[in-house]
C-alpha cells in the first residue's frame, strides 16, 4: 500500500514541488490548500486534495477523523503552509505559530500524529550571523530572530520541541529559489532590464537552495527515519551578491548593466514608508520592516555539517546549474 503524504502550503512553488516529488516517488499525494487557491501548478490526477481549517483546532479535530475514518492517518506531513507577509505583525504569530499549535494539537487528540511531521521554517531563525569573520550560521548558535517571521517560525518549533516524543524534523532553509518563484524573479528581471541594485556597502555573504534539492532532503530524511532534529539548509557554497549576479548575467548573456548601491538607511526608510502605506491600504506587502533586516544582513553562510552527515548530502544542483535551469523555465513560461 501506498504511503500517505499531505503537504500543507501546497499552491506555494516549494509546496507544490514537493507535491511533484511525492508522486514521482510513488506517494498517495494529498495537497493541503485554501479554498480558492490556485491548483495551477497540481494537475496531476493522482493529487488529493484537502482545505483543513488550522484557525480552529475543534475544526481540525473534525476533518482529521473523518479523513482518518475514510483514508487512515497520514504516514508523513510536510507543513509548508504560513505567510511570509502581513499587514499587522500579529498575523505572523496567529498563522506561523498559533495555527501550527493547533495543528498539532489536532493530531495528537486525535490519534493522527504522523511518523514525521516536517515543519518548513528558515534560516532566518538563527537571527543575524556574524558580520565580522563572517563564520557560517551553526546549528550550535542560540536562535536569535530579528524579524516578525523569524520570531513567529521559532515559537512553532519550540512549541512543537516541547512536546515530548512527538516526531518532528524542522528545516531551516536560506533563500529557495527555482521554477514557480516569484522572489529571486525581480531581481533576474532587473539584471536583465540592465540594473544591478544592492543595499549596503559592506561585504554581503549569500546562500541559496534550488527548490528540488529541498524537496529531497525531506524524502531523504523519511527513508532514513530522521526525527526530532533540524537542519540549516544551504547548497553547502556561498556567494557574494556580485558573484550571484555575475551568474545570472552569464545565463542571461548581459555584459553591460548599471550598479549601484543604496545605503542601508535610504532602504530602511523607504521600507517603513511602504509597509505604512501597504497598512493602509489594507494589502500585505514583502517590502517592509522585516525585508529590511533581512537586507541588511551581510552574513548569510551556513554550516551544514549535520545535513551532509546524517544525510549524505550532496546538491544536485549548485548554484549555476539551479539559475541555469531556472531562467530557462521563466522563459518558456513568458515571464522572462
Amino acid at each position: 500500500m501506498k504511503k500517505k503524504i499531505l503537504v500543507t502550503g501546497a499552491s506555494g512553488f516549494i509546496g507544490s514541488t514537493i507535491i511533484d516529488k511525492a508522486l514521482e516517488l510513488g506517494y498517495d499525494a494529498w495537497a493541503g490548500i485554501r479554498e480558492g487557491s490556485s491548483k495551477k501548478y497540481l494537475q496531476d490526477s493522482d493529487i488529493n486534495f484537502i482545505n483543513l481549517n488550522y484557525a480552529s483546532k475543534d475544526i481540525l479535530k473534525e476533518q482529521l477523523n473523518d479523513l482518518s475514518k475514510l483514508n487512515g492517518p497520514f504516514d508523513y506531513i510536510v507543513h509548508c503552509a504560513g505567510i511570509t507577509k502581513a499587514i499587522n505583525t500579529d498575523d505572523f504569530d496567529n498563522v506561523n505559530y498559533l495555527q501550527t499549535q493547533n495543528f498539532v494539537d489536532a493530531l495528537i487528540e486525535t490519534n493522527t500524529t504522523p511518523e514525521l511531521f516536517v515543519f518548513m521554517s528558515t534560516l532566518g531563525v538563527m537571527g543575524p550571523g556574524d558580520e565580522i569573520n563572517y563564520t557560517p550560521i551553526s546549528h550550535n548558535q542560540v536562535p536569535n530572530p530579528n524579524t516578525a517571521y523569524g520570531k513567529s517560525k521559532l515559537k512553532a518549533e519550540n512549541y512543537i520541541k516541547g512536546i515530548s516524543n512527538f516526531p518532528y524534523l524542522f528545516l531551516r532553509p536560506t533563500g529557495v529559489y527555482g521554477p514557480r518563484d516569484k522572489d529571486y524573479l525581480i531581481l533576474i528581471k532587473s539584471i536583465k532590464n540592465g540594473f544591478e541594485v544592492g543595499a549596503g556597502y559592506k561585504k554581503q555573504i549569500l546562500s541559496f537552495i534550488y527548490v528540488e534539492d529541498l524537496a529531497d532532503i525531506i524524502f531523504d530524511s523519511i527513508n532514513k527515519n530522521i526525527s526530532r532534529r533540524e537542519y540549516n539548509i544551504s547548497d553547502g557554497d556561498s556567494y557574494t551578491d556580485t558573484e550571484f549576479n555575475d551568474i545570472v548575467k552569464g545565463v542571461l548573456g548581459k555584459r553591460r548593466t548599471i550598479k549601484f548601491k543604496l545605503p542601508l538607511q535610504v532602504v530602511k526608510a523607504a521600507a517603513s514608508i511602504n509597509e505604512k502605506l501597504s497598512q493602509l491600504l489594507g494589502k500585505a506587502t514583502t517590502f517592509n520592516s522585516d525585508k529590511y533586516n533581512i537586507m541588511k544582513q551581510r552574513n548569510w553562510k551556513c554550516d551544514i555539517t549535520p545535513l551532509q552527515d546524517e544525510l549524505g548530502f550532496k546538491a544536485k544542483y549548485p548554484l549555476q546549474t539551479g539559475v541555469e535551469r531556472t531562467i530557462k523555465w521563466y522563459q518558456l513560461e513568458g515571464w522572462l
